[in-house]
């Protein structure tokens, strides 16, 4: 490995920041990758150059001994730089994973590295490498759709590019569904360009989940309400509706709305929306609350649930005699 200055390497000085060396290395990495420089030995030596000297000036405690010792014999890292293969396809090249090392430059965007047909890690021949987007959507925007603007780097022809793009979500889409932006990848000087792929990412929503194209909500309601039924108004994915809870219900009963869910790419009609009804009660009591609950108790008779277990409770006892 070379013994050039690593501070020279990736054109920065001693005085730089992390973030001003973060930043030099990754231009640096981007312009000197293999695989946007196929065949280029002194291009894939660069390139280990630049692995080794982030690998040290990016870690305080070796940065403070390279300053120290620098390439001398006793630099406590001579030696023990990192081992280079050629591989491809998510394996290890220049002591880093590639696809780690293009998600540390994009972000969000990375490269897939696979033209039609092709594996992981591989490109037909002539043609641009497809990417990968991940676009984050709330719960709101998937049922109704939406436009997003979305900014990412390319390869074109020699050079990298900043794109911006508009794509269209359509209503109902789904958590890991992906939109295919054709001809939007790498643009090679010749042949065709790749594609990209947008990728939606689902949101967590503050109150609903989702179960394909039902949406499912978590309802408490008051031990009183449960026992003498109520009118309760709850929020829908674009609006509130109102619901009756019916005499008597249990813990875990689920109320439906229909049409009320996500509605359905390429079809007709939406799912529903599911209310889970959860009994509620109270931690602290009056100890007038408590005379009136416990006189309520004695002239209550047993619960259904209560006496079903009942029953099955002494069936099985009389089975172990």
């Amino acid at each position: 490995m070379s013994k050039k200055d690593f501070y020279q390497i990736l054109e920065v000085s001693k005085s730089s920041s992390p973030d001003d060396i973060k930043k030099s290395y990754r231009k640096l990495a981007m312009q000197y990758h293999p695989d946007k420089n196929q065949g280029n030995k002194k291009a894939e030596e660069k390139f280990k150059e630049i692995s080794e000297a982030y690998e040290v000036l990016s870690d305080e405690t070796k940065k403070k001994n390279y300053d120290m010792f620098g390439h001398a014999e006793g630099n406590p890292f001579a030696g023990s730089g990192p081992q280079y293969s050629q591989q491809r396809g998510g394996q290890q090249f220049g002591g880093a994973d590639i696809n780690d090392l293009f998600g540390d430059l994009f972000g969000d965007v990375f490269s897939a590295r696979a033209g039609a047909g092709a594996r992981p890690g591989q490109r037909s021949a002539g043609r641009g490498s497809d990417l990968r987007y991940t676009l984050n959507i709330s719960f709101e925007e998937a049922v109704s759709g939406c436009e997003k603007i979305i900014s990412f780097m390319r390869q074109m022809g020699s050079k990298e590019e900043s794109a911006k793009l508009s794509v269209t979500v359509p209503a109902g889409v789904k958590d890991g569904q992906r939109l295919k932006l054709s001809e939007e990848g790498d643009r090679p000087s010749k042949g065709p360009a790749g594609d990209l792929y947008v990728i939606i990412g689902l949101q967590d929503h503050i109150l609903f989940k989702r179960d394909d194209n039902d949406v499912l909500l978590d309802l408490p309601v008051k031990f009183t309400e449960a026992i003498l039924g109520a009118e309760v108004e709850i929020p829908t994915l674009l609006g509130k509706a109102q619901i009756k809870i019916p005499a008597g219900i249990y813990s875990g009963q689920t109320l439906r709305l229909k049409g009320k869910g996500f509605p359905r790419i390429g079809g007709i009609g939406s799912g529903d929306m599911l209310i889970r009804l959860i009994i509620d009660t109270p931690s602290k009591i009056s100890s007038k609350q408590r005379e009136l609950i416990d006189e309520i108790h004695k002239l209550i008779d047993e619960t259904p649930m209560v006496k079903s277990y009942k029953e099955k409770l002494e069936s099985l006892l009389r089975s172990r005699k």
